[in-house]
């Protein structure tokens, strides 16, 4: 190993006495002693092996692979809904591929954009990531944020596609979007919209637009109390993922409309797609990824990244996700290229339709 450069300066040093031994004086401006000598060289000998000390631990901390210790994923909503539940899922099976735990911290608030902004300000070094989605990578321009959604983040990989469901309480006097249209012609404004997120009063404008009518947004802090209200025949209309309303759903609380997609959802295969249910063009969907703060090395990108693709490649974590109404995308869509390409194109088809719409974070 090639030693640091250390300098050390010898000065003379007098004995106290003014003596080097029996008979001997030691003068002004003479060589210095012996024992002065050897003093000096422990010195000198202990510097550069102290700065090798340290060129040493620098070495071997730089070399140690990665992760060498737990990754943190945050989840930008609070415990227990579909992002969090789904990012428990992933971790629990990325563990052992890492080979170190992979802990959740939920940071909630202002639709995600707290969280992101943890996100883009953590150290670039893979052990701070999160999972992203369309209301936080997309709709989170609704907030003002300290982040630039189009270039402070690494794209790592995605992960599902999310079908969105329009639901309506079950005594709604209409069971499709076709019907659904017939009523608000005849009760204008009357037909109350849940907007409990970006995504939710996107889908609203939407059926504004398609059907030329006007709906009541009614505001919302979360899918569950909307949902609570639904099922008690409060409110008509929600927009949520198959996580929160496939339940209610299967248990006859509420009705399904429509899948806000252009084809069934194989995880939800009996509910028709807007088109089929009669209004054309009604799309609207979500979708999981996972990224890292800009900056973050491409081979650590590439190591998580493969541990998202053989998590999600295990039959259990599909079968889980399928539960969720979540549809895992195919292995060629997982790439860290695919999700740049893909949310470069989700903010050109939104951010126009967000801004023209004036949406503003409540």
């Amino acid at each position: 190993m090639k030693h640091a450069d250390v300098q050390v300066i010898l000065s003379p040093v007098r004995n106290p006495s003014g003596t080097a031994g029996p008979g001997r004086t030691i003068r002004k401006g003479t060589a210095m002693t012996r024992r002065s000598i050897l003093w000096s060289a422990a010195i000198a000998a202990l510097a550069v092996a102290t700065v090798d000390a340290g060129l040493v631990g620098a070495t071997d901390a730089q070399a140690q692979p990665y992760p060498s210790r737990p990754i943190t994923l945050i989840v930008p909503y609070p415990p227990g809904g579909s992002t969090d539940v789904a990012a428990r899922i992933m971790a629990e099976r990325m563990r052992p591929i890492l080979g170190q735990p992979v802990i959740i911290e939920n940071v909630g608030g202002a639709g995600g954009s707290i969280a992101l902004g943890r996100v883009a300000r953590a150290a670039p070094d893979g052990y701070t990531i999160d999972i992203g989605q369309w209301d936080t990578h997309v709709g989170s321009i609704i907030y003002k944020v300290s982040y630039d959604l189009t270039a402070d983040f690494a794209p790592i990989g995605l992960m599902s596609v999310n079908p969105l469901l329009m639901v309506a309480r079950k005594d709604l006097p209409a069971g499709d979007l076709k019907g659904i249209a017939a009523w608000m012609k005849a009760n204008p404004g009357k037909l109350t919209f849940v907007n409990q997120y970006a995504a939710g009063q996107v889908s609203g404008i939407l059926l504004e637009k398609a059907t030329g009518e006007k709906v009541n947004f009614i505001p919302y802090r979360g899918a569950g109390p909307a949902m609570t209200d639904l099922v008690s025949g409060q409110v008509d209309l929600l927009v949520a993922m198959g996580a929160v309303a496939l339940p209610q759903v299967r248990a006859g609380a509420i009705k399904a409309i429509a899948n806000l997609s252009p084809q069934r959802s194989p995880t939800m295969p009996d509910v028709p797609t807007s088109d089929e249910s009669g209004v054309s063009g009604l799309y609207m969907s979500a979708w999981f990824a996972l990224f890292a703060p800009k900056g973050t090395p491409k081979e650590i990108v590439a190591r998580l990244n493969d541990a998202m693709v053989q998590a999600l490649a295990d039959p259990a974590i599909k079968a889980r996700f399928a539960e969720l109404g979540l549809d895992v995308v195919p292995r060629e869509r997982q790439t860290p290229e695919h999700l740049a390409a893909f949310h470069k194109a989700e903010i050109e088809k939104w951010w126009p339709v967000i801004r023209a719409a004036g949406i503003k974070g409540e």
